[in-house]
């Protein structure tokens, strides 16, 4: 048998100190309407992005990296401004 165990942190909280639920918090909930689970959140968006696997020159990803964070997206500009400016 090894050493003796520590006791585990329990993590019970008092019923009496759970926030009030009111109007608001039911108004942002999640609803079950028979099995099927609606979910509240973010809309959809009309034209939503396609996921897709490319490979890029290791120079061209290091740059846009190097831009910090939202480099992804500064990418994606790029790309949406290249088409634009070679739209037939």
């Amino acid at each position: 048998m090894k050493g003796n165990k520590l006791p585990t942190a329990t993590s019970w909280i008092d019923p009496d100190d759970a926030p009030e639920l009111t109007d608001a918090f039911f108004a942002e909930a999640d609803e079950l309407r028979g099995k099927r689970l609606i979910k509240r959140g973010r809309p959809r968006l009309a034209e939503p992005k396609v996921l897709l696997s490319v490979r890029y020159s290791a120079d061209v990803v290091a740059f846009f990296r190097a831009t910090g964070e939202g480099w992804q997206t500064r990418m994606n500009d790029v790309l949406k401004a290249y088409v634009q400016a070679h739209k037939p």
